[in-house]
């Protein structure tokens, strides 16, 4: 029997950064949703069956912390992907924080560190 692929959420406004995220997660054999705005964010929330969400802490100029709060209380780990230099202050809020600009393979690690903590 072959095993589930982990499932990623990548919730990122930057088109090319939300690219990157997604084909060097899928590269390592995630299976990535991604959203580039606030209501897809929502709507794949709501939706679920994610191993690990990659968050962006604004999206389009608005503040995601609900989006954050909501995944917090499923239980879903998340990772916050910010260019805010005191970002590490949320880490009471999220499992991690990863700054921008980030090495491709810190992202890959950390997204599978954090998808195992929920398997």
């Amino acid at each position: 029997m072959e095993a589930s692929r982990p499932r990623a959420l990548v919730v990122e406004d930057d088109a090319a950064l939300r690219t990157l995220v997604r084909v060097n997660l899928e590269l390592e054999g995630f299976e990535v949703a991604d959203a580039g705005t606030y209501r897809d964010a929502d709507a794949a929330i709501a939706a679920g069956g994610f191993d690990v969400v990659l968050l962006d802490v604004h999206l389009c100029g608005r503040d995601t912390h609900d989006l954050l709060d909501r995944l917090r209380a499923a239980g879903v780990p998340v990772a916050l992907v910010t260019g805010v230099a005191d970002a590490h202050d949320q880490l009471d809020r999220a499992d991690a924080v990863l700054r921008k600009p980030f090495d491709p393979a810190a992202l890959v690690e950390l997204a599978q560190r954090l998808a195992r903590v929920r398997a």
